[in-house]
């Protein structure tokens, strides 16, 4: 347990440290990805983006099964 703790609190500052670079990337901003605007409301359903991360992390778990 402590050692996950510790993969997770590392992962975690790794994505702080790294967010200016990866908030530049086009994930949540594909085609297909509903985003909805008004004065006081944004809703966004990246919907696009979650198939694509899924298809990403399936074919990653398969090959490191």
């Amino acid at each position: 347990m402590q050692k996950f703790l510790i993969l997770l609190g590392s992962v975690i500052v790794l994505v702080g440290l790294l967010y200016p670079a990866l908030k530049k990337l086009p994930f949540g901003r594909l085609p297909g990805d509903i985003i909805f605007s008004s004065d006081k409301f944004t809703f966004a359903f990246p919907i696009v983006t979650c198939i694509v991360i899924s298809i990403l992390l399936s074919i990653f778990f398969n090959v490191f099964k």
